[in-house]
Order: C-alpha cells, then structure tokens, then sequence
C-alpha cells in the first residue's frame, strides 16, 4: 500500500481510536492488547500507529528488558502484573509475559521445566484477568522469513533504526523454524475463548498496521459516547505576547 493511501486511511481510522479513549474513560473500562510476533515483524510500528493521537494520560506501551537479578526469583508473572491497567486505561503490550514461549524457550533463556509451567498457569492467569474485567487481546505479527530478511537489512543499513537490532536478534535469525515451531505450540496451549488468539499478516506493514487496528476496534465492547461541540469564548482586550526580561533564555532560530 502506498504511503499516501496509507496515511488517509489511518488518520480516518484514528478519528475512532480517539472516540475508543474516551469510552474507556467515561465507562472506566480496562483494556490489554499483547504484540507478539518475531523481530523485525512491525510491532512497534502498529503500536505507535496507534497511540499516536492518544491522550498520553490514560495509555501506556508496555516493552520490558530482561528481568533483574531479583525479578527472575519471582513468580514469573509477577512483573507484568503491575503495569496492568486502571479504570479507562489501555495498555499496549510490546512483548509480553509471552517471552518465556517464545525467546527464553528459543534461545535456552529458560528450563523446560519453567516453560512447560508457563503454558499451563498462562490461561489461568489471562483467566483471571478476564475475569475481573479487563479486556484482553492478543495479536500475533506474521512475517515471512525474507521479510524478515529484507527488513534486518535495512535497519543495519540505517543509522536511524540500527538500535533495533539486539545481539539477540542477530543470533535468532538463523531459528526461523524454531520459532515458527514454538509459536504453534504456544498459540496451541494458550489459544482460548476467552482470550483467543488474532494472526494479522505484517508482510505489508501499511495494510497490516490498518487490518489490525480494525479489527481491535470491531472486537471492542459498543464503545459509542456523547461528545458536546466544543465552542471556545472569545478573548477579551488585545492578546498577550510571549516576553521575557532575559533575551538570552530564547533559544536561537535556527530554521
């Protein structure tokens, strides 16, 4: 999809994520969605589409680096929970507590025994998430290998994106299948009714970014609010201008 169709769609599209906002805080509705995929998929690139005309008050994005020294003696799930959202909140998972399905259990960063013991209490805890109200919706990011491929290649070539790619991301490269093998597993385990699982093909990240985004809308709860017209007073007397005492506070017009 070209970038000039893209870009109209999604400032339309974005008109309802806004309206979608206001929902949640006006019901105080609490609202998770996970991006998993493998690197380089587009996760960030959705999220940011997302948030970007967000109130930065009642959204956050979610990325975690690896756990500390005393969060791995933790119960695993534990991190995760504190970044859960409050009443008219929307979190935006960049990877979640479903690393140890997919990254830890790929790369050897976990036992079997703590894997095999995530895909069993995983549906037990999005259960009770459900459970107590949060909307939960989990988004797999599908991106063929030379994709994957070409995408890798243009990061390491720009300086812009070059931060993207971690050691681990390099060294992952050549378990295409593993991967593969271990998301069939884990959507297999902790695919459910309650908190199923939606594959959106990233191939084309323009049309994939806009798919998805539908598709979190339209499997929202009715999410139609009363916005008043907003009309502004007008001002009395001359307007203000900005002035300081101290010139040399302004910085410099450069452009």
């Amino acid at each position: 999809m070209k970038k000039e169709k893209y870009e109209k769609h999604l400032k339309q599209i974005s008109v309802e994520l806004v309206e979608l906002q206001r929902w949640l805080i006006q019901s105080g509705k609490r609202v998770v969605v996970v991006f998993e995929g493998r690197d380089a998929a587009g996760k960030g690139g959705v999220i940011k589409a997302i948030s970007e005309y967000l109130d930065t008050r009642h959204y956050r994005i979610v990325a975690l680096s690896k756990p500390s020294e005393r969060e791995s003696t933790q119960w695993y799930f534990q991190r995760y929970i504190e970044h859960l959202p409050a009443a008219g909140e929307i979190v935006l998972f960049d990877r979640s507590w479903y690393n140890r399905a997919g990254v830890e259990h790929v790369m050897g960063f976990c036992s079997d025994a703590e894997y095999q013991r995530f895909l069993v209490q995983c549906p037990v805890f999005e259960r009770s998430l459900v459970d107590d109200g949060i909307v939960l919706l989990k988004y797999w990011l599908a991106v063929d290998q030379q994709e994957q491929e070409d995408r890798f290649a243009e990061r390491a070539e720009n300086p812009l994106k070059r931060w993207k790619i971690s050691p681990i991301d390099v060294a992952a490269r050549t378990q295409y299948q593993a991967y593969g093998d271990a998301r069939d597993a884990m959507i297999k385990r902790t695919h459910t009714d309650y908190a199923p699982w939606f594959v959106a093909d990233f191939n084309d990240q323009h049309r994939g970014r806009l798919n998805l985004i539908r598709h979190l809308l339209d499997h929202l709860p009715e999410r139609k609010t009363v916005v008043k017209p907003l009309k502004l007073p007008r001002l009395k007397g001359d307007l203000g201008l900005e002035e300081l005492p101290d010139k040399s506070l302004w910085v410099k017009k450069t452009f």
